[in-house]
């Protein structure tokens, strides 16, 4: 069965319609509403048979789950420079913050020394979603024992004014709060960010489970 077949087979037209709520900026047509499960069930279906590798080159794709499915095979791929040359053809396609935040390629975690050039030029790109790709890349793996205060410099460096780049850095910021604390805070205290991202990352702070009251209690009163 062709690829779009399957994915016809499986559209849910009360998750199509709620799916067209979420996802602002897609052709709603383009949206099928075919659940993650089984996304991700086709791509495992799928791997290593030359119908996925063709799959892969076939870009841009029509369908949004198309896109789906695209970022569920890359994630499968274990081999880094493997993984990370299907990233760089895939990330100028991708034309939303669901498929983009979906994208999650393990490989690329397991040389995170060699991962960092590349969010460099990722940050650095045109596109508002290989930004974010970047920007969520930092938030997942480096703020643990890979963190380094500069990644906050190269975050609060950024200006754009894409709604889903400023709500990626205000979540970075927020997570950053949650995790390192003594070196993010300054950032907030000193308003590095501009006044929207900078009371954004606040407001997501203080829904975080994870950050004391009383470090929410200082945060209220930096909001701008």
């Amino acid at each position: 069965m062709r690829i779009e077949d399957a994915l016809f087979s499986m559209q849910d037209a009360a998750y199509r319609d709620f799916q067209r709520r979420l996802i602002p900026g897609v052709d709603p047509q383009a949206i099928l509403g075919v659940r993650t499960p089984q996304l991700r069930a086709l791509a495992k279906s799928l791997r290593g048979t030359p119908q996925a590798e063709a799959f892969l080159r076939d870009l841009p794709h029509a369908l949004f789950e198309e896109n789906q499915l695209h970022a569920f095979l890359i994630a499968q791929e274990r081999d880094f420079g493997a993984c990370l040359g299907l990233v760089h053809h895939f990330l100028p396609h991708v034309d939303n913050w669901a498929t983009c935040d979906q994208l999650i390629p393990a490989a690329l975690a397991g040389d995170l020394p060699r991962l960092l050039p590349e969010i460099r030029r990722w940050l650095a790109d045109g596109h508002p979603y290989t930004v974010r790709f970047g920007l969520v890349c930092l938030l997942r793996w480096y703020l643990g024992d890979a963190f380094d205060a500069s990644q906050l410099e190269m975050a609060a460096a950024l200006r754009r004014e894409e709604y889903y780049v400023n709500m990626a850095v205000a979540w970075y910021f927020a997570e950053a709060l949650s995790r390192q604390y003594e070196a993010t805070y300054p950032f907030i205290e000193n308003r590095r960010l501009p006044p929207w991202t900078h009371n954004r990352a606040i407001r997501k702070a203080l829904e975080s489970a994870k950050i004391p009251p009383e470090r929410k209690a200082r945060l209220r009163g930096l909001r701008v």
